[in-house]
């Protein structure tokens, strides 16, 4: 019964995927570290459901390996390498190793496994044409480049047939020039033109943590807006906090995502399995997600939110906290509803029944989703029916309710007799229920 309540939940994400473009970046570090395969999984499992799926790698353990070979050394700038002629010979063949690693492993179809009867047909080429960054603090960077541009065309023609897109962190100029690109830069700027769903960093900590400089604990931000996350750096910047290695390189990068038009950048572990599957499918996630604003939104309900109300009020018709609503009465009361939503995903819900005769208004059928009952969503709610009941003329707002008597005391109601109710409400009072009444002046 768990799986069952388990896959009609994710139901709701799988509608809202299919077809979208998801980018993904990892580093080197996860095809070096054996953990692909694992990835791979995943990954066939998105593209199975209709993902769109492009895929940045990176090889900065390859590369510095093959430099150590050769007894060359290298410094970096700005978290980028300064690449002369002799690293970027090490560069590319370290590139081209890693590529066709990837390749390989995304060819499996391996009986008995998640790879079964996957057919992932593998795009890759010349799809980002690159410029040399030049000279940052009075050093040349020769070999390392930026973004210029990203066939876009070229993407999406392989996309619309079902081919999977893997970009290497190399770009070409058009003068036949390669250049040294980092794997966030490719990411982000082909997120952006792609004008992709979602971005989605690999890194080595489990998102975007946050410490004070005096101390080693540190706290996961499940949620970052663009606006918190440029606070955020600004804060490092005068060394207030402490962020990881990757969180500094990666942050800017999907802020910058973000700000152009990237719906959703989400930073994960590369270390949990089914990372990609645990933050997409579940309602909290496992990492960080970053958007542009917040992410609740509180609105009028419209009569294709039936059914997403319907799975909320459900559980509690069935144990009694709430009087059984049919999908019938629902879509002819659903101008009665507001909705809050977080991440475009109906998570609660009221219901407001004027009374003008009596100058009153009953709040009926708030309902929260479990996983954000502390997240301040009935409060939400609540305030938004109040000025509903307000704006209508109202001068109190009552409630019915068996269960949750303490929560509407907390907020100003008081307790009140069937009597006081609007007449008409008192003829409907069922009296085997025995719902409790509070009231509350406007």
């Amino acid at each position: 019964m768990d799986f069952v309540t388990w896959f009609r939940s994710v139901a709701p994400y799988i509608n809202s995927f299919r077809h979208k473009v998801f980018v993904v970046a990892f580093g080197g570090e996860v095809v070096a570290d054996g953990k692909f395969i694992e990835l791979v999984h995943d990954l066939n499992l998105l593209a199975s459901l209709g993902v769109r799926l492009v895929l940045v790698h990176g090889a900065r353990p390859q590369i510095e390996s093959r430099l150590n070979e050769h007894d060359l050394q290298t410094t970096y700038i700005r978290g980028m390498r300064v690449t002369d002629a002799a690293a970027l010979q090490c560069v590319k063949e370290s590139i081209g190793r890693v590529r066709v690693e990837i390749e390989a492993l995304l060819s499996m179809g391996l009986p008995n496994s998640p790879m079964a009867n996957a057919a992932i047909r593998v795009a890759s080429g010349n799809f980002v044409t690159a410029r040399p960054i030049g000279v940052i603090e009075g050093i040349d960077l020769m070999h390392t480049g930026e973004v210029r541009k990203v066939d876009i065309s070229a993407i999406r023609s392989r996309l619309e047939q079902g081919e999977l897109a893997l970009l290497s962190p190399l770009g070409y100029s058009p003068t036949g020039e390669i250049f040294n690109l980092t794997l966030e830069n490719v990411a982000a700027e082909t997120a952006i033109a792609l004008k992709a769903e979602k971005l989605i960093f690999l890194m080595d900590t489990e998102g975007i943590e946050k410490s004070t400089v005096d101390s080693e604990q540190a706290l996961l931000l499940r949620e970052l807006t663009v606006a918190e996350g440029r606070s955020l750096l600004k804060e490092f910047g005068r060394k207030t906090v402490k962020l990881a290695e990757d969180a500094q390189l990666y942050l800017p990068f999907a802020l910058h995502a973000c700000e152009r038009g990237v719906s959703r950048v989400h930073l994960i572990s590369r270390h949990v399995d089914g990372a990609i599957l645990q933050e997409l499918f579940t309602h909290s996630g496992i990492g960080t997600m970053i958007s542009e604003g917040p992410l609740q939104n509180l609105r009028d309900a419209r009569i294709e939110d039936v059914g997403a109300i319907l799975q909320l009020i459900e559980p509690l018709e069935a144990d009694g906290t709430l009087v059984r609503r049919s999908r019938e009465l629902l879509e002819m009361e659903i101008d009665r509803f507001v909705v809050i939503e977080h991440d475009r995903m109906t998570v609660g819900c009221a219901a407001l029944y004027p009374f003008p005769d009596d100058m009153a208004g009953e709040l009926a059928c708030l309902t929260v989703h479990p996983d954000y009952r502390s997240a301040g969503c009935g409060d939400a709610l609540l305030k938004a029916i109040e000025a509903k009941a307000r704006s209508q003329g109202s001068k109190k707002l009552f409630v019915l309710t068996t269960r949750t008597a303490h929560w509407f005391v907390e907020r100003g109601f008081l307790s009140a007799d069937v009597n006081q109710l609007p007449k008409v409400k008192q003829g409907l009072y069922n009296y085997q229920r025995r719902s409790k009444v509070f009231m509350k002046p406007l």
